[in-house]
């Protein structure tokens, strides 16, 4: 499958333009050890309230206990289609710091480093996809998360792979135009 550039209306970087979140993974496609670093240095170094950092992440690689943990959490679509990308990662937000006060901010600023790791792996010719259909408390009890640690989301990480080998709902969907609302529309006030 080739990459499919937006079109917008105004210029924005190529790894936004190119960044979409598909469901055909190569998976034939491995990461050597490391691969990943520069993806998630991308997300070490994000914006965060006080610089609290309050993100963590379980990066599993296909064909890893931890890979088939998170897989087995997925649910509905996700199962159909995820297990051909090359990792896994679980988007854990840090809703208490270490007084046990709450980190409200928390899930923003963990939205903000799973942004910038996905523009970062995208840089790097590799595509991410997005999920919030997984069971939190499987994810919790299999990677024993304290309290405070909270799963957001799970990201398929991966080169792009043949859409033939995705079910026809699914396929469907991947070849769909690509289309956003306008900008006028999800601006509210622009004094």
């Amino acid at each position: 499958m080739t990459p499919r550039t937006a079109t917008t209306s105004a210029p924005v970087l190529d790894s936004i333009a190119t960044r979409w979140s598909p469901r055909a993974f190569d998976a034939d496609h491995s990461l050597p050890e490391g691969a990943l670093r520069g993806v998630f240095e991308a997300a070490r170094w994000s914006a965060s309230a006080s610089n609290t950092q309050p993100w963590r992440f379980i990066i599993a690689r296909r064909g890893s206990e931890s890979f088939a943990k998170i897989e087995a959490a997925l649910m509905g679509f996700n199962q159909a289609w995820a297990g051909t990308a090359t990792a896994l990662v679980v988007n854990v937000a840090e809703t208490l710091d270490v007084e046990g006060d709450e980190q409200p901010w928390a899930a923003y600023d963990l939205g903000q480093a799973v942004a910038s790791y996905s523009l970062q792996a995208r840089s790097e010719g590799l595509y991410v996809h997005q999920m919030g259909g997984f069971d939190r408390q499987a994810i919790r009890d299999s990677f024993e998360l304290s309290a405070g640690q909270e799963p957001i989301s799970v990201a398929a990480i991966g080169l792009l792979g043949d859409t033939d080998q995705l079910p026809d709902a699914l396929r469907e969907r991947e070849l769909a135009p690509r289309s956003r609302r306008p900008l006028e529309e999800i601006v509210l006030v622009n004094d």
